[in-house]
């Protein structure tokens, strides 16, 4: 299987920041894939479904790269807050709502999923906790195959070249998705960009679900 780059780090830890510069590294990258298609051609695939995913994709695809990404919790709190109560009726709704890969990765990773518990923080720093465990448990003794940074550190672009072997002349990562907003990578345009879906559609079987 062809090695690939998983950006791991939950939703509101500045994927959208790090995708972006992969397109600048040279990278095709798809920021959510929910297409065997975007699998295939992307080599760098950030949010979901690969922070629920990354154990299983890991097995799939040896080899591979792991960066999951950190945020301090004062910041990632109300981001996230704000995030999950705007996507709660389309998580949560029966009928519709959002694609079955993104229902099944948010309402795992943020199980017993209510209204009640996305506004409390102690149950969003316990899945945050969680989360991040898990993943630094499973890459313990893997340090060539997973990196943990926080992109407001000003040291964590350069060791996130270092883990990739990558030169590059920008000056670190650019900051998007600025105060609450979630579609910045919509609105880029780069050759290398992968779509997530085929015009709209999704795959009911995702490569390592088959």
């Amino acid at each position: 299987m062809t090695q690939k780059i998983f950006i791991i780090g939950l939703p509101r830890t500045g994927t959208t920041s790090v995708c972006n510069a992969f397109l600048d590294f040279g990278i095709p990258t798809a920021h959510t894939a929910y297409t065997n298609a975007c699998f295939e051609n992307a080599v760098a695939i950030a949010d979901t479904p690969v922070f629920n995913d990354y154990q299983t994709l890991d097995k799939y695809y040896p080899g591979s790269k792991f960066v999951y990404l950190k945020r301090e919790l004062s910041a990632w709190l109300p981001s996230i807050k704000q995030l999950l109560v705007r996507m709660h009726t389309n998580l949560t709704r029966a009928d519709g709502g959002f694609n079955i890969h993104l229902k099944r990765c948010y309402l795992n990773t943020f199980s017993d999923f209510s209204l009640e518990n996305i506004n409390q923080d102690e149950y969003l720093t316990n899945c945050y906790n969680t989360h991040f465990n898990s993943a630094n448990a499973y890459f313990a003794d893997r340090p060539n195959d997973f990196l943990a940074i926080d992109i407001a550190n000003p040291e964590s672009f350069n060791k996130l070249c270092e883990f990739l072997n990558i030169t590059s002349s920008l000056a670190g990562f650019e900051k998007m998705n600025m105060g609450g907003k979630v579609t910045a990578w919509n609105d880029i345009k780069h050759p290398l960009k992968i779509e997530s879906t085929s015009k709209g559609r999704i795959d009911k079987f995702l490569p390592y679900e088959s």
